[in-house]
């Protein structure tokens, strides 16, 4: 599925959701596997194959990319909000080479 939801309490039907379509403009995704949640409810999405973190408001609607594709040299998949420091932690990773391990690390983010 290439997009993010909210489902009601008991996930019987959809309430908001943004995507669909795969690709790279906005209002789609290629792989969104993480998200967070701010105490305003607001909604940071990793789309991992598009290389952002794009910023969703509660009904989910989209306001803007956090982190672009080309503040990175690897792959990101997940991430860690900090309300009370105003940061956003971000994993990078080498792309994976069958056979050999992949480095990575944390980038730091303030929102």
């Amino acid at each position: 599925m290439n997009r993010v939801c909210k489902v009601s309490e008991d996930g019987g039907h959809i309430i908001n959701s943004h995507g669909g379509q795969p690709g790279s403009n906005i209002g789609q995704y290629a792989m969104p596997t993480h998200l967070a949640v701010d105490d305003n409810k607001f909604v940071f999405v990793v789309d991992v194959d598009n290389r952002r973190v794009t910023l969703l408001s509660p009904t989910l609607g989209y306001i803007r990319q956090v982190v672009s594709r080309d503040q990175f040299k690897g792959m990101h998949s997940r991430l860690c909000l900090d309300v009370q420091r105003g940061r956003l932690y971000v994993t990078e990773n080498e792309v994976i080479k069958v056979g050999k391990p992949a480095a990575g690390r944390v980038v730091v983010f303030s929102i």
